[in-house]
């Protein structure tokens, strides 16, 4: 198809920047849908991993938050909360630690919440499974006049989303754990839900010398921005240096942007054709961080393995 086709048909733009776009009701369907995939009955049976239940007395590492942070300069003009955890006893003069990044990172650090990120680093950390590691939670950006600011963070298809945490977030957050973080692709992971899934990989796919691993949850795989085109990339790319775990449901989406279950198949049938190091699973659950939060320990062991 050519461009200027694949433009008059819309391909390039999301359904919810149209008039209406959200909500708007094509052969009796809308994307207001998605609403009966964040809780569905698959999820009941998913419960926080183990290791998101630190022993009592367990070093635990430290967290501290930035409100209306808004120093982006990719995305200028916009604000946004961001967390920094910092693993117990960490030591700026060591070696330089490991980073994990998340997008929606409030959802991720709820201490009460389906994944409980830094209590299963806390648990890991503390059994030598995995080597002390900074989380970088990113909220995303808000933006005056700008309603679908998220989606045009997370979802496009671009190495702008890469270049926002390598030349904003990332610099800040060294200016404050007093040090560098590593370089080595391998030790960076990139995490996130949804958009946040789909941005997770796109990061890593502009930019695998600075995000080596990468875990989807219920990645938005799907025509929102051009991500349901990822497959064929995938297929007819090079193979990149990255590790991938996706995740995804029997009861996740299924609306007029696509069914998001069939997208991780997709995906994951991309990923062994063209022979990544990755690994699919595939629950009952829904839209949600339900499934993502009960294998969370398991899927980092699987990541940081040698």
């Amino acid at each position: 198809m050519d461009v200027t086709t694949y433009e008059s048909l819309g391909l390039h733009r999301a359904m919810s920047d149209e008039p209406g776009g959200g909500g708007r009701v094509v052969n009796g369907r809308s994307n207001r849908e998605i609403q009966e995939a964040l809780a569905t009955e698959g999820d009941r049976q998913y419960n926080p991993c183990a290791e998101a239940y630190p022993a009592e007395g367990a070093p635990r590492g430290t967290v501290k938050s930035y409100r209306n942070w808004a120093e982006a300069r990719v995305y200028a003009g916009t604000e946004r909360d961001l967390w920094i955890y910092t693993p117990p006893g960490f030591d700026p003069a060591g070696a330089p630690p490991a980073l994990m990044v998340f997008q929606d990172g409030g959802g991720y650090l709820d201490r009460n919440g389906p994944v409980r990120v830094t209590a299963v680093f806390d648990t890991l950390i503390a059994a030598g499974e995995m080597a002390p590691t900074v989380g970088v939670f990113v909220m995303p950006g808000r933006k005056e006049g700008v309603p679908q600011q998220r989606s045009i963070e997370y979802d496009t298809v671009s190495d702008a989303y890469g270049r926002f945490l390598l030349e904003d977030v990332l610099p800040f957050v060294e200016g404050e754990i007093a040090c560098a973080l590593t370089d080595d692709p391998a030790r960076r992971t990139i995490c996130g839900i949804s958009s946040g899934g789909i941005c997770a990989f796109t990061a890593a796919w502009f930019r695998p010398d600075a995000f080596g691993r990468v875990v989807s949850h219920c990645g938005s795989f799907t025509a929102i921005r051009g991500g349901s085109h990822y497959p064929y990339l995938v297929r007819s790319t090079e193979r990149k240096p990255i590790r991938v775990w996706l995740q995804s449901g029997a009861g996740d989406a299924d609306i007029v942007l696509g069914s998001w279950p069939l997208a991780n198949q997709e995906m994951a049938a991309a990923l062994q054709f063209a022979g990544y190091d990755y690994r699919f699973v595939f629950g009952e659950g829904g839209h949600n961080l339900r499934h993502g939060g009960a294998v969370f320990a398991d899927t980092l062991r699987w990541l940081w393995r040698a």
